[in-house]
């Protein structure tokens, strides 16, 4: 198959236009207002001879005297609280998130702001394509007149040209950065006056695929702005892959702004223009872009010849439909939301449900009260409660024996015990620590997605700075066995070790109620005891009158009794003894579960909450999305 480009096609169309222009130049600006020659004359000859018709007025192509424009109201829809929420998502996630990530979503509302400030009555379309693919031609037949150049010299189109249907479309070729001298208007004529195409504004832009790499800038640049692509393929390229992997698969998201045209069908014989198009569908469908058939919203697919005038009716006509709803920008934008969220995705959406559930904070506050100590802080309370009982109700003959086996020791049983304790619990200790730390880290940072994840371990690492220091002193405060060790042990120095060995033992406990009669029935049994002795002593003596009955039994009721009354106040304490401690237990445990969760667990479900409102406000963005993801 011969190859046959649509300067091919058209030749002797290009001759004329860079006249017409010269023309223009020389024309231009006499009165302080751009006119470009021929097509502005033939313009006010035709305003001329139907004065009495609804003819649009055809200002001049730059729209220097622009007039009253209406700005850019898209009607109730999603779109508003999409923009919040992604404004709002960006607004929270600058302090988690690299200003990489954010930066598509920042460019979006950016471009979304600049487009709500411009007119909403006109729709931006450029008509894109490869080299040689007949897109100028197209262009050309669109409008009416021989506007953009064709030809055989490539590239072309060098710079966007647009061609406006009516006024006040001066701000957004601006924006596109169109100079003036490519601004132009339409051929009087039926495509001129079609009302359906009111409001259009059609951009040839150069080709995609063209050797100069500023040819290439230009065309993402205006792809980024515009509401709406034609994309102008031919029989030859149709498949080419820079067209598929560069443009249309990555802006599968935007198939309901998008139109992709077969051009040159009158080069095919017979049914190939249609296996050609069937084949040309196959690829969109392979690229994921949605095909607007039977009714449903998608890309326009379709072919035609620009150089034969087949087709174009068609394709002017669903253009007209187009631009007559004028919605094409709000599609845009919300496809450009979409296409920002689906980067994000991966940012904001968890696997499972991450968080911190009450069995995490349990095991956390567990760990915590194994680390300071709590369960032997509660023997130990226990213990002393018993001990105290035993003093106080305890035989003098066993107090002086247990005496007796102390003395000489350095210290207490509970001191020689912390003496004895092997110095690798210190360390052992603040591991603990560490680990309950890492762990509830890990626990509350499960599916969260990386970033969020980081923001949760690094709250927990910074809030237990200090913790193992903090709950020594719980420890000590509470009289912990270990206490004073560890609190030598922590970087706050040895100063607290000191004030902790001096100060760490607990407050004797409280003596019940009925402890004084235990003592004062403790007392008469050792009484009866001396009594019945001295009075077997003075009868052996002879000092009194002999009669061993009497005062062996006083002695020994005091020896039964002292025992009976200390396993009788042993047994009552049981119960209270065991409640001391368990309170004992609790306090620190508490005490210990409020520290923690002050240094750690705060500061994660704070970071925890924040993931939740900017995942809120992720979902508000992705709701309405047009893209299904």
């Amino acid at each position: 198959m011969t190859a046959v480009t649509d300067e091919d096609h058209g030749k002797g169309k290009g001759k004329g236009d860079s006249g017409k222009e010269a023309g223009g130049a020389k024309s231009g600006r006499e009165d302080g207002r751009w006119d470009d020659g021929l097509i502005a004359r033939r313009a006010a000859a035709a305003a001329a001879r139907d004065a009495d018709a609804p003819v649009p007025v055809l200002a001049p192509a730059d729209d220097d005297a622009e007039p009253q424009v209406e700005a850019y109201a898209p009607a109730d829809g999603p779109l508003p609280a999409r923009l919040d929420a992604l404004r709002e998502l960006v607004g929270l996630s600058r302090a988690r998130l690299d200003r990489d990530t954010l930066a598509e979503a920042g460019r979006v509302l950016d471009e979304a702001a600049a487009r709500q400030r411009l007119s909403s009555r006109h729709t931006v379309i450029a008509v894109a394509g490869a080299t040689g693919s007949g897109k100028s031609t197209l262009f050309n037949a669109l409008a009416g007149a021989p506007i953009s150049d064709t030809g055989l010299r490539r590239p072309t189109t060098s710079q966007p040209i647009a061609c406006s249907w009516t006024d006040g479309a001066a701000g957004l070729l601006d924006r596109l950065a169109v100079p003036g001298r490519l601004r132009r208007r339409p051929h009087p004529g039926p495509a001129a006056f079609d009302e359906a195409l009111q409001g259009l504004v059609l951009v040839d832009l150069p080709d995609h695929d063209s050797a100069a790499t500023e040819h290439r800038d230009q065309v993402d640049r205006v792809l980024a702005l515009v509401d709406a692509v034609i994309w102008v393929v031919d029989p030859e390229k149709y498949a080419d892959a820079a067209l598929h992997e560069r443009y249309l698969r990555p802006l599968a998201g935007h198939a309901e702004v998008t139109f992709v045209v077969l051009n040159q069908t009158d080069r095919l014989p017979g049914e190939a223009a249609d296996l050609v198009l069937d084949d040309l569908r196959r690829l969109l469908d392979e690229d994921g872009i949605a095909l607007g058939e039977h009714g449903e919203p998608g890309a326009t697919v379709m072919s035609l010849s620009a150089l034969t005038g087949d087709g174009v009716p068609e394709l002017r006509e669903m253009i007209g439909r187009f631009v007559s709803d004028r919605t094409a920008a709000t599609r845009r934008l919300s496809a450009d939301i979409d296409a920002a969220a689906a980067r994000l995705r991966r940012v904001y959406v968890a696997e499972g449900r991450p968080g911190l559930g009450e069995r995490a904070r349990e095991e956390f506050t567990d760990r915590l009260a194994e680390a300071v100590g709590a369960t032997a802080a509660g023997q130990a309370a226990e213990r002393e409660w018993r001990r105290n009982a035993s003093r106080a109700c305890g035989t003098p003959w066993l107090r002086l024996w247990r005496w007796y086996e102390n003395r000489g020791l350095p210290g207490s049983l509970d001191r020689m015990g912390q003496a004895l304790t092997p110095p690798e619990e210190e360390l052992t200790a603040r591991q603990r620590v560490e680990q309950a730390v890492r762990i509830v880290a890990d626990d509350a940072a499960d599916g969260l997605p990386g970033p969020w994840a980081q923001a949760v371990r690094e709250a927990a690492f910074t809030g237990a700075r200090g913790l193992p220091e903090a709950l020594d002193e719980l420890a000590v405060e509470a009289g912990a066995p270990g206490a004073a060790k560890r609190g030598g042990g922590t970087e706050t120095g040895k100063g607290k070790g000191k004030v902790a060995q001096l100060g760490g033992r607990p407050p004797k406990p409280p003596r019940p109620k009925w402890w004084p009669a235990a003592v004062l029935a403790q007392a008469s049994m050792t009484l009866l005891q001396i009594f019945g002795g001295l009075w077997l002593v003075g009868q052996i003596i002879g000092v009194l009158e002999p009669g061993l009955v009497t005062p062996a039994l006083i002695m020994l009721a005091g020896v039964v009794g002292g025992p009976l009354v200390e396993w009788a106040c042993a047994a009552a304490i049981r119960g209270p003894a065991r409640r001391y401690g368990q309170d004992a237990e609790r306090r620190l445990r508490e005490a210990a579960a409020g520290c923690g969760r002050a240094r750690v667990l705060d500061p994660v479900a704070a970071e925890l909450v924040r993931y939740r409102e900017v995942r809120e406000r992720y979902v508000t963005v992705t709701e309405f999305s047009t893209t299904g993801r």
